[in-house]
């Protein structure tokens, strides 16, 4: 029975003209499953419609590349892994956005071999481990929500290096200057610095804190912008 179930349909022989009925079988299984990992991915994760509709419809793209080489595996891989080197045109996905797309590839191949049942458990297994990781918050920073991105504008004649040290020492368990670039003219400076606050709350009284040092210009905060360390 279960050879029945998680046999290939293409496994007898390559076959030079691939049944309508099997062809539209895999089809339909592909589009199933890449609803499936469009689910998953939606999980408590950030997504845009675009991205979402584009993983619905991959595994059914693959899977017709997969059968049209007519059980070449090899050929079929090669092809299939062209898609792979597409840029969108959109920002770059983040690690996590080209791993459901690796998963989504994958299910197609699988699909478009004819081994549907290994396509379903597959994503089954992947979708389980992923709702699993996401409810125990794995991979996640024990002070993320302590970790700011601060940005002060400063009149260019203040020295910026240990103006703002004792308010540091004060608010913060660690602080870093990580970038500065002159505006308005060269008359001011803006810095950027990635802080960890001590406590949560604490926000308002370091921002007036501040403000009463920089001469009341632009002082913003915001999560750290860590997009630049995710994998492209």
């Amino acid at each position: 029975m279960a050879e029945t179930v998680f046999g290939g349909l293409f496994d007898a022989e390559t076959a030079h003209v691939i049944p309508l009925a099997d062809f539209m079988c895999c089809i339909v299984s592909a589009l199933v499953i890449g609803w499936m990992i469009s689910m998953i991915s939606m999980y408590k994760n950030a997504y845009s419609k675009s991205f979402i509709a584009t993983i619905a419809t991959i595994p059914a793209i693959v899977c017709v590349v997969i059968m049209m080489v007519n059980g070449n595996v090899g050929a079929g891989v090669a092809v299939a892994g062209a898609f792979g080197l597409v840029r969108f045109r959109s920002a770059p996905g983040t690690a996590k956005e080209i791993g459901v797309l690796f998963m989504a590839m994958a299910a197609g191949m699988i699909t478009g071999m004819g081994y549907i049942a290994y396509a379903f458990l597959f994503v089954l297994i992947l979708g389980v481990a992923e709702v699993f990781y996401a409810k125990i918050g794995f991979g996640m920073r024990k002070h993320t929500m302590l970790e700011r991105t601060l940005h002060i504008t400063i009149p260019e004649e203040l020295d910026y290096v240990e103006m703002f040290d004792d308010l540091f020492e004060r608010y913060t368990d660690k602080h870093s200057l990580i970038h500065v670039k002159t505006t308005n003219m060269g008359s001011l400076y803006k810095l950027t610095y990635q802080i960890t606050f001590r406590k949560l709350n604490a926000e308002k009284d370091f921002m007036d804190a501040i403000r009463c040092r920089n001469g009341n210009l632009e002082v913003a905060l915001s999560y750290q912008e860590s997009g630049a360390a995710e994998m492209m």
